[in-house]
């Protein structure tokens, strides 16, 4: 199997088996995002105790690569620190504007499938 078969599989599990879909009941934190150009819209909240995601829930509609990233994402997140998640974003950010994975994405290698 080719790494490229791997990444696709793993986005199809996301999408089709998505973690962390649904609604927090009493969010600390909640925000939408919608794209105007392919119109996915994701919803976000989290509980957070100190400085941890403590839990993190996600909904909305739109493509499988749009579901399957959010559910990467809250997976990621999950259990750390905000520190750790704006880190994340930062990196996950210049992959998605470079050629290669930035080494620092060894801990989430489910999120190098969506370079």
């Amino acid at each position: 199997m080719s790494l490229d078969d791997l990444y696709k599989e793993v986005i199809l599990d996301h999408y089709q088996s998505p973690r962390n879909k649904g609604k927090l009941e009493s969010p600390d934190v909640a925000t939408r995002g919608r794209n105007p150009l392919c119109g996915d819209e994701i919803e976000l909240s989290l509980n957070i105790n100190g400085d941890r995601i403590e839990d993190i829930a996600f909904g909305g509609r739109g493509c499988s690569i749009s579901q399957a990233s959010a559910s990467m994402m809250t997976e990621s997140v999950k259990g750390g620190t905000l520190e750790d998640a704006e880190r994340l974003s930062d990196t996950f950010k210049a992959m998605m504007t470079s050629e290669s994975a930035p080494d620092s994405l060894e801990e989430t290698p489910d999120l190098e499938a969506l370079q």
